[in-house]
């Protein structure tokens, strides 16, 4: 495993055990398709949660939160929808798009910050 993956890996470690601390329900981790792959998906009640996780280490690269342009959005849109076609059903509460972005410091714990319908 190189140090990519390995903080990728990290930082959805992280987001899943924040996500769940807050009371979603992790369905699913590195959901895959022929179209992408969903990082997270989790249950917020009665809604669908598809979760982009973005770890990025503090002053080496832009900051995680912006990570998800426009395209990055209509991709997770449509994987979404994947995600329901592939598992046959529509939930009641709706689909949301979340980011939860981890930010490595070069000293002291990781910042992590969720953010509830970016798209």
């Amino acid at each position: 495993m190189n140090a990519k993956t390995a903080l990728g890996r990290y930082g959805e470690d992280l987001a899943a055990r924040e996500l769940t601390a807050t009371g979603l329900t992790v369905l699913a981790r590195n959901w895959r398709c022929r179209d992408g792959e969903i990082d997270i998906v989790a249950a917020d009640g009665d809604a669908l949660v598809v979760c982009e996780v973005k770890a990025r280490r503090s002053g080496h690269y832009q900051h995680p939160m912006a990570a998800v342009t426009p395209r990055k959005a209509a991709r997770l849109r449509h994987l979404a929808e994947c995600w329901l076609a592939r598992h046959d059903t529509m939930p009641p509460g709706g689909v949301r798009i979340d980011l939860v972005g981890v930010l490595l410091p070069d000293r002291g714990a990781a910042r992590v910050e969720h953010v509830r319908g970016v798209a």
